[in-house]
């Protein structure tokens, strides 16, 4: 193709130039019927935001009057409502600040948001928003992310925080006919007319005040989501004890405890989770005593939160027991200690305490023992038992008070195994060896009831001759004397001698003369 040579004249340069402007402005120029749309969205949203403020308003009217009447429950999800429209007035007034700067710059300081005249300037949102230095678009994009991270966390429902994220996004817009993305405040008001500009301000109150009631609606439904759903109720009666003594006080709960078969809390024991859901604690008991265990509760709520109730408990074990007893034989033995057995079913030992008149009695272990002075006079046992805090008389047993026994005399001896044995006369006989062997005699009550063992004084040997003459000899305290065992030494198989005053004196301090003893020698 060939240059072209013609130089235009400087009057056909000017035409052309107007040309060219003329051109450009008709393609930049908005018609009054896009305009005329525009107004009317933003009326619509306006009527919108109207109706969306008054559900909103509602929502927290029904907050504020539960809160005010079960504070406990419904005040701190009052207290977040509020919250709530603090922050969504604050963004809403920040919008309107803005959408009023716009208008004014397009129609001066008189300018009005509701009766715009300079609907279609296309230079006035530029300005207010991105001018240089003001940086209005990006504190409006900052606030908006501030906002939606903070609305979308008070929504539970993930469909309704996507969605939320979604209408609140500020995220880079890549538009067609460009190479990169502009920033969120470009895309939306670079050579924007100002009703544009301002019914976009208007949809983005609408975003904000449809966050604030889906939060508003979330708070709500939270009132009572945290509460334990129930599917059955049981009345239950909780006694403090199941044995009441005669005299003594029974105390009982009586409650209506509600659960929910479909969600049963897990119950942990001394760090250990119940194998079963119903609740049921049961276990064999080993060592008696007094033992506590202690645990806690985790129920889950509706609005997944889990709550932990502690508790604390404690069980006595006490061993099997029954009394039977002969209501003649009770007999103390006066000057001895006598063992007796003191308990209360129901009662740790630890709680029991017993007293007795005519003597003392006193504790050893989960034993006692008691120890009676006068012969003749009876020996009263009082027991009583701390019951709920208190002391409670349980029993009163009386004892008839004796002397003891007198004991019997006998010549202990070792057998051919080396087993000590006591020859108490007659019978078989004595051998000369066993009989010389023996030290002396001893004295003892030996019945296996009492076992008791006395000190020997004094006692003698008699003796008889081919005359028939009896022949005494006097013993050394309770021991053979030399005499007597010479005396042994001239017996022969089949003889027999006798031990006769023999006196002893028992633990209760009483001397006694006791029964003589017919010896055989075997």
């Amino acid at each position: 193709m060939g240059s072209n040579n013609t130089r235009l004249s400087p009057r056909q340069k000017m035409i052309n130039l107007m040309y060219i402007v003329l051109t450009a402005m008709l393609a930049l120029n908005v018609s009054s019927d896009v305009l005329n749309g525009f107004t009317q969205v933003e009326e619509g949203l306006k009527r919108t935001n109207t109706n969306v403020e008054q559900r909103n308003s509602a929502i927290l009217s029904t907050l504020e009057a539960f809160a005010a009447q079960n504070p406990d429950k419904g005040k701190r999800w009052y207290d977040k409502a509020t919250e709530v429209r603090r922050v969504t007035d604050g963004i809403y007034r920040q919008i309107d600040s803005l959408k009023m700067m716009i208008v004014r710059e397009a129609d001066g300081d008189d300018g009005d948001v509701n009766n715009i005249v300079n609907r279609d300037d296309l230079e006035a949102a530029s300005v207010v928003m991105l001018s240089d230095g003001k940086h209005r678009g990006a504190n409006l994009r900052r606030s908006l992310d501030s906002y939606r991270t903070y609305i979308t966390s008070l929504i539970t429902d993930t469909v309704k925080r996507a969605s939320l994220e979604r209408s609140l996004s500020t995220e880079p817009v890549l538009r067609k006919g460009t190479l990169g993305k502009q920033s969120w405040e470009e895309s939306k008001f670079v050579s924007q007319p100002v009703v544009a500009a301002v019914t976009l301000l208007t949809k983005l109150q609408n975003d904000v005040k449809f966050a604030e009631g889906e939060a508003l609606s979330n708070l709500l439904s939270n009132v009572d989501a945290g509460d334990v759903r129930v599917n059955e109720l049981n009345a239950f009666v909780i006694p403090q004890s199941r044995f009441v003594m005669r005299g003594g006080k029974y105390s009982a709960n009586i409650v209506l405890a509600a659960v929910d078969t479909t969600a049963r809390p897990e119950i942990y024991i001394n760090g250990t989770k119940l194998s079963n859901d119903r609740g049921l604690y049961e276990f064999s008991t080993g060592a008696t005593g007094n033992f506590d265990y202690k645990g806690y509760l985790e129920v889950p709520h509706g609005d997944g939160s889990v709550t932990r109730h502690p508790f604390e408990s404690s069980y006595t074990v006490i061993e099997p027991t029954a009394t039977v007893s002969a209501t003649m034989m009770n007999v103390l033995y006066a000057g001895i200690d006598n063992p007796i057995s003191i308990s209360v079913p129901g009662v740790p030992m630890g709680s029991v305490n017993a007293s007795m008149t005519n003597g003392s009695l006193t504790r050893k272990g989960d034993h006692w023992v008691a120890h009676p002075t006068k012969v003749g006079t009876e020996a009263v046992v009082s027991v009583t038992a701390q019951m709920d805090g208190h002391p409670m008389k349980m029993t009163e047993t009386k004892f008839r008070v004796r002397k003891l026994p007198d004991p019997t005399p006998y010549i202990a001896y070792k057998d051919a195994q080396g087993n000590t044995s006591h020859y108490k006369g007659g019978g078989r006989g004595l051998s000369k060896a066993l009989l010389l062997a023996a030290p002396g005699i001893e004295a003892a009550i030996d019945d296996d009831l009492l076992n008791i063992a006395f000190k020997v004084l004094s006692f003698e040997t008699v003796f008889f001759d081919s005359m028939g003459n009896a022949i005494p000899e006097v013993s050394n305290g309770a021991q053979f004397s030399q005499r007597q065992k010479d005396s042994f030494r001239r017996l022969s198989r089949g003889k027999r001698f006798y031990i006769s005053r023999v006196k002893a004196v028992g633990p209760d301090g009483i001397t006694r003369d006791l029964a003589p003893i017919e010896v055989i020698v075997g």
